[in-house]
């Protein structure tokens, strides 16, 4: 259910520039409609995850917000939504203000009605409020002219951005178009799947029409159809929106700028933090950040070389004129003549230099930050230590389960890559599950030789309670004769985990970087036939564009189930598409 933070009043400092706006921001230029923040700090018992940070993000320009697992993209939102007290800063946001949760706050014996019934319930009240105020404006209360004039206009505006005319008919616009007009309306919330719930909170959203909107992870357990729809929904909107999301190929429909948490480009001089606004989708972003990093590498080391330069020259300057005196001769004096002379030469250079090292040492660039970034895969092992690619690991015949999955066949060879894709509620994971063999299929069957080493990446990850990234790592790595992790010993994690975060427990990491430590995990012991299960869901969007290089590089077997549109339309291998 969206969050109402008390409206403030609208900084006037904008940080960074426009995109061309959607026609929804053209038709809202006012810029009380925009989302300000200014100067937010927030820190949590273990770490600093937000320094600093301003923003404006313009109504009608829909926004990603981008930045490495465990940035503070989830934290920022809470904070703009009035969930979560930062630090430091102000924050002013048209309201009401809609943040997504990811799951719905209503107990499981509520039905669909009444969700539908909940997000209504504003438009419902601003119709009442308005229809009396209108009693009012003609004379029928006694209330004064200018006062009632006032109330009915304000209250005009506000029913006229949350669309409370169409508020029925735009319920079974959202409902049909994210595939929730299947179950009835007295469902009850208990009867439906996890996915099912996450967008039935995101159409809780979407139906209510807050006027600013706030993402997080909009798209999980979305199709291409309610992907699509979402979007549309999005660039309709006149008030701000800002998303945080995975989906690379979403951010390239429904977004016209990017701000992005990620260390840039800045002076030593100057606290870390802040962000950068790229204008365009994700694939103008992509470009552009690689760019940029290259030029904050090339100025950062040229001006080390001229900071170094430049004290050599000023120690050397200093030791000139020091040599010892002697017996007083005209050659001596001749050398004195034109020593002297050159000493102002020498001086003035020196004072130049001197200046110009405090001016470099002033606004020289902070050392950039090694990138955390997925390196490789390791090389996949064969069974009984060799084999060719060719022998089949896994055959289903017909395998099926009551009410998840329709009877599918297929066979996985060694070596090979199949993509299994297919609308919400085909059973993509079902499939997956019965190939682990976590799930065995109601009907037909599947076969795979004794002992084939599986690993299996599940698409909801759950920290271990207790448990650190280093226990579970070294966990996931006992028995492998390929990577023995000593005592002391910090693992290659593939670019997947950052040192310092190997004592953290697992239950404080984001989504994002338990995903990662999973991962990793998985890969420390390489299996035979990796199953992964929505693997770019909660990577960062670059790590995720390096991972899916490396699956398509990878000699080992791999079965994907995925409904990432940017990675089925780059996928080199087999597809099963699941009705």
């Amino acid at each position: 259910m969206p969050s109402h933070p008390r409206p403030t009043a609208p900084t006037d400092r904008s940080v960074a520039g426009a995109a061309a706006p959607s026609a929804a921001g053209a038709a809202a230029a006012d810029p009380a409609l925009h989302l300000r923040a200014e100067g937010i700090s927030f820190s949590f018992p273990d770490r600093r995850v937000l320094t600093d940070i301003s923003l404006v993000v313009p109504a009608g320009r829909p926004t990603g917000l981008l930045g490495e697992n465990g940035s503070g993209k989830s934290t920022l939102l809470r904070i703009l939504a009035g969930a979560l007290q930062p630090e430091g800063g102000t924050v002013s946001a048209p309201g009401p203000v809609g943040l997504l949760h990811q799951e719905l706050p209503f107990p499981g014996s509520a039905t669909l009605a009444d969700v539908v019934a909940d997000a209504l319930a504003r438009s419902r009240r601003l119709e009442r409020e308005l229809a009396r105020a209108g009693e009012a404006l003609a004379g029928g209360t006694g209330e004064p002219a200018p006062e009632a004039a006032r109330r009915y206009d304000q209250l005009l505006a506000e029913a006229t951005l949350a669309d409370v005319w169409n508020a029925d008919r735009r319920a079974e616009t959202v409902l049909a178009g994210l595939h929730l007009d299947g179950p009835g309306r007295s469902t009850r919330l208990d009867r439906i799947s996890g996915g099912q719930r996450e967008r039935l909170a995101l159409a809780h959203l979407l139906i209510a029409r807050p006027t600013t909107w706030l993402l997080d992870e909009p798209t999980n357990h979305l199709d291409d159809d309610g992907a699509a729809f979402l979007a549309s929904a999005i660039h309709e909107h006149p008030g701000p929106v800002l998303i945080a999301s995975h989906d690379r190929a979403f951010l390239d429909d429904a977004t016209l700028a990017q701000l992005d948490l990620d260390p840039a480009e800045s002076p030593v001089a100057s606290p870390p933090g802040g962000l950068t606004l790229y204008t365009g989708g994700f694939s103008e972003y992509l470009l552009a950040r690689l760019e940029a990093r290259e030029r904050w590498e090339h100025r950062f080391r040229a001006e080390q070389e001229e900071l170094a330069s430049l004290r050599r020259a000023v120690t050397d300057s200093a030791e000139v004129g020091h040599a010892g005196r002697g017996r007083r001769t005209e050659a001596r004096a001749a050398k004195k003549f034109y020593a002297d002379r050159n000493a102002k030469t020498v001086s003035r250079r020196l004072r130049e230099a001197r200046a110009r090292l405090e001016q470099l040492e002033a606004e020289q660039v902070r050392k950039p930050p090694a990138e955390l970034h997925f390196t490789h895969l390791p090389s996949a092992p064969r069974r009984g230590g060799g084999g060719a690619d060719g022998a089949v690991l896994v055959t289903a015949s017909r395998a099926a389960v009551s009410g998840r999955l329709a009877p599918t066949s297929f066979s996985l060879a060694a070596g090979q890559r199949l993509l299994v894709t297919g609308p919400n509620g085909s059973g993509k994971s079902t499939l997956l599950d019965t190939v682990t063999g976590a799930l065995e299929p109601t009907a037909g069957s599947i076969d795979r030789p004794r002992g084939l080493r599986i690993g299996h990446l599940g698409q909801d990850d759950e920290a271990i309670p207790g448990r650190t990234v280093d226990e579970h790592l070294r966990a996931a790595a006992t028995g492998s004769a390929r990577l023995p992790l000593e005592d002391g010993a910090v693992p290659e994690l593939f670019g997947l985990v950052h040192p310092r975060d190997l004592s953290r427990p697992l239950d404080q990491l984001s989504r994002g970087q338990l995903r990662r430590v999973m991962l990793a995990a998985l890969l420390l012991d390489p299996p035979e036939l990796l199953v992964l299960d929505e693997p770019t869901n909660h990577l960062a969007l670059v790590t995720a564009t390096r991972f899916e290089q490396a699956l398509q590089d990878w000699n080992g077997t791999v079965l994907i189930a995925s409904h990432d549109r940017w990675l089925r339309k780059r996928w080199q291998g087999e597809v099963l598409e699941l009705a």
